[in-house]
């Protein structure tokens, strides 16, 4: 059996889970409220503040199954309880972010300032013009925007070294310095 699947997910009392006929879990808490449609080869038990996850066979597909639905029904939990948050740098010399109302201003070395604007559910928050953080109750929404954010300029990887290398990235990310072309002579 799977180590991840078949592990308790325990619910605060601020939560509230709902799993309807139609095999859709709904969690709803002070943050927000989240659903997912549950895999058919899975079943998924609600006993008052647990929720437990099993599987009909030991066949490949479902013990991957098992584990995945275990972990995404408690990301839901501690996302509508604690949220989620991810902070990216921008580093380089000029470069900074700003936050204007609801937008997102990045001045990343381009003839014009890239305005992005933020989704629904998701908060940005721009503590000083080198740091970014992107918050929300949703741990997929939260990554995709990060992520979103980061490729309007990642970082470069010829520079001289990984300290030089401009760009977005997340904190704590170590950048593979490569090397460039060399001329002939």
């Amino acid at each position: 059996m799977s180590r991840i699947g078949r592990k308790v997910i325990p619910v605060p009392a601020s939560v509230k889970v709902n799993l309807d006929a139609d095999k859709v879990i709904t969690v709803k808490g002070p943050k927000g409220e989240l659903q997912y449609k549950i895999n058919p080869e899975i079943t998924v038990e609600v006993e008052g503040n647990e929720i437990r996850c099993s599987r009909s066979s030991d066949e490949q597909r479902d013990r991957a199954l098992h584990g995945l639905t275990r972990v995404l029904i408690n990301n839901m939990v501690v996302g509508v309880t604690d949220g989620f948050s991810k902070t990216l740098e921008v580093v380089g010399v000029g470069y900074r972010a700003e936050k204007k109302g609801k937008a997102l201003h990045l001045n990343v070395g381009f003839s014009h300032p890239i305005i992005f604007e933020e989704p629904k559910g998701i908060t940005i928050d721009v503590p000083n013009q080198n740091t970014i953080v992107v918050n929300g109750y949703d741990k997929v929404q939260v990554g995709e925007v990060a992520a979103k954010i980061r490729s309007f300029r990642k970082p470069n990887p010829y520079a001289d070294s990984a300290a030089y290398a401009k760009g977005i990235r997340y904190q704590g990310e170590r950048i593979a310095v490569k090397e460039g072309k060399k001329s002939t002579k």
